[in-house]
């Protein structure tokens, strides 16, 4: 049975995203039987490893702000710590004082600001920033999740597992990205590729995002 994904326009977006890295490692199945020396079909798996990544540490940015601003225009006294301690510049201050911008809006708009240059390609740099809308050990709940919801209580996932699997997976779309995928000290020789691990990486980022998007949703 498939697992239901959030029905949020963010959540869309990144299976939107998903989708072309899986339709060029399909490009790349179907142009194999076709191999010349002027294409290397491992290309298209790299390209689909690299989007892959860019799908899952784009997500997290927009979901925070959309969750940022729910909780903002609540105004509750149960809201994150971290939300209720975020300090926003004087003159934003006096803009909310004026009546110019709501307290929501201030506040989204700094974060979007922060969040910009931010890059989320390590577990922990995904925690402090969930910490805005959320208290709970968001990959402590994500890997049980992921456990029941996807292997039905037969695999020993845990918090430290899940957390290594998205290094891995990281790690390798920053080779490909800054070092062009080559094996340390040479430079003509490039790490193998294929279209089984790439897969098994997109797969991953789905059920990492579908468990902290749903993690996020229990919560409430």
């Amino acid at each position: 049975m498939a697992v239901p994904r959030p029905q949020t326009r963010q959540f869309e977006a990144f299976m939107t995203n998903l989708s072309y890295a899986r339709r060029m490692v399909e490009a790349g199945k179907m142009l194999t039987p076709f191999k010349s020396p002027t294409i290397d079909i491992d290309d298209f798996y790299r390209a689909a490893w690299v989007q892959a990544v860019a799908a899952i540490d784009h997500w997290p940015h927009e979901e925070v702000l959309r969750r940022v601003a729910e909780l903002a225009a609540k105004d509750s006294s149960d809201m994150p710590y971290q939300l209720r301690v975020y300090e926003l510049p004087l003159h934003t201050v006096e803009a909310v004082k004026r009546g110019d911008v709501t307290v929501s809006d201030a506040v989204v708009e700094h974060l979007r600001d922060k969040l910009a240059a931010q890059s989320l390609q390590h577990p922990g740099k995904i925690s402090e920033v969930l910490k805005l809308v959320t208290e709970m050990k968001v990959w402590y709940e994500a890997a049980g999740w992921i456990n029941q919801s996807f292997f039905q209580g037969r695999t020993s996932l845990n918090e430290k597992k899940l957390r290594s699997r998205y290094l891995e997976i990281t790690q390798r779309r920053n080779k490909i990205a800054h070092d062009a995928d080559l094996i340390d000290g040479d430079l003509e020789q490039r790490r193998p590729i294929d279209e089984a691990s790439v897969n098994d990486a997109i797969d991953w980022i789905e059920r990492i995002a579908l468990a902290i998007a749903h993690v996020l949703d229990d919560q409430r």
